[in-house]
This record gives C-alpha cells, sequence and structure tokens, in this order.
C-alpha cells in the first residue's frame, strides 16, 4: 500500500492503539506494535534490521500493506519515515508524564516481569528481540533504567520536544489523550464519522490481552516455554 500517509510519532501508551483504530475508520490501513501477533506478512526481522541500518530500510516493502502507523515501532522511526515519505501528516498524541509512566509500568512493564522467554528462532523470540531495541530505546526492558522514574520520564518530555522540532507545523497536530475526532478530521482532511472516538487498549484491556486466560491464540505461544 505504501507511501505512508499517516505517521503516529507518539510513544506506546498515549492512545496509540485507539489512534490506530480511529485512522482505520478513516480509511486508513495502520500498523501498530500488535500487528506483528497477527500480520504473517510482516517483516519483524526487517524492522529490527533497520534499527541498526537506518538509511537501508526499504520502508515501501516492510510497509507494502499499510498506509499509516503509530506506537513505539512508529516513534522509533518518526523521522527516517517523514525523510522517506515528506508529505505524510504527523500525529503526537499526548498525556500527563505522571500517568503516562504509571500506564507503561502497569502494563507494558509488568508484562515484561511475568511473561517467559520465547524459545530463541521463534517468530516471537523476534518480536521480543525487536520490541527490546524500540520501546525506549531498550530502555523499557531493562529494569534497572526503567525504573529511573525521573530519567524516564525526561525521555518522554525530550521525545514531545524533539517532534516539534522536527517536523513542520503545518504537518503536525498534537493532540491529547481522549480529545477526539474533530481536530484530527480538519487536519487530514476528512470527515467526522459518525461514530464515537475509539477508546481501547486501557490498562485493564491490555493485562486482558497479554496474562489473563482471555488471551487471543496468537500470543499463546510467546507465554508458554516450549
Amino acid at each position: 500500500m505504501a507511501p505512508i500517509k499517516v505517521i503516529g510519532a507518539a510513544y506506546g501508551r498515549t492512545g496509540t492503539e485507539s489512534l490506530r483504530y480511529a485512522l482505520d475508520i478513516l480509511g486508513y490501513n495502520t500498523h501498530h506494535m500488535k500487528c506483528f501477533f497477527t500480520d504473517p506478512n510482516l517483516d519483524c526481522n526487517g524492522f529490527y534490521n533497520a534499527c541498526h541500518n537506518r538509511e537501508e530500510a526499504d520502508w515501501d516493502k516492510l510497509l507494502a500493506d499499510y498506509d499509516a502507523l503509530t506506537d513505539f515501532s512508529a516513534a522509533t522511526f518518526y523521522y527516517d519515515l517523514y525523510k522517506k515519505y515528506p508529505d505524510a501528516k504527523v500525529i503526537l498524541s499526548v498525556r500527563p508524564v505522571d500517568s503516562w509512566y504509571t500506564s507503561v509500568k502497569n502494563t507494558i512493564f509488568r508484562t515484561i516481569e511475568e511473561l517467559p522467554d520465547p524459545e530463541e528462532g521463534s517468530k516471537q523470540f523476534d518480536i521480543l528481540r525487536l520490541c527490546k531495541t524500540v520501546c525506549l530505546d531498550g530502555k523499557l526492558f531493562n529494569p534497572e533504567s526503567f525504573l529511573k522514574e525521573e530519567e524516564i520520564k525526561q525521555m518522554y518530555r525530550d521525545h514531545i520536544e524533539e517532534v516539534k522540532k522536527n517536523i513542520p507545523e503545518d504537518q503536525l497536530l498534537v493532540v491529547e489523550l481522549g480529545e477526539g475526532w474533530e481536530r484530527m478530521c480538519k487536519f487530514l482532511g476528512k470527515d467526522v464519522p459518525d461514530v464515537p472516538y475509539p477508546k481501547s487498549n486501557s490498562t485493564a484491556q491490555f493485562i486482558d490481552y497479554f496474562l489473563s486466560q482471555n488471551r487471543p491464540v496468537d500470543i499463546i505461544p510467546l507465554l508458554t516455554k516450549s
């Protein structure tokens, strides 16, 4: 599908999955980190290699079935993608830093602490290796680093300021968590849908997805050692 039309430049736990569903409602096909579990065509190792060889990344190939993306994989590469697709619109979703850190700690970090490591060579191993690279530059998967709360919070603030500095004002929309349709639709040149703005991936939903007995079949191999 590419070229990419919309880049969600925000870190995860700022409403990135809700933004994913919102963009899909508006007619885009949106990539999110969860797609690595559900889309067999995604080249997880290609994304991982892009972390180390950004100039050689073939984004048209890696994102062939998408024209928008959000979450940590988008935030990590937002500027590379903007340079590749300079006509893309960039959306930066934000929330108060204290609630963001608490949300990350109670969801992704908790999952990391409770799940066993997948078998090397498995798809789940490759996904985890990518997550260890793109989620807060690996700090989220390192308890010693992530539990330095003020440093992680400053990293969050710095990322927001970096995006604002790097993306021209007319191509950047900064939205508050839970803001809704109006400004985003105007920014993207879309009509406001006759449905509520999506609310997805709350802390309870995240835990249910990854840790409860209701978790989907596609992540079960990640949760069990062979």
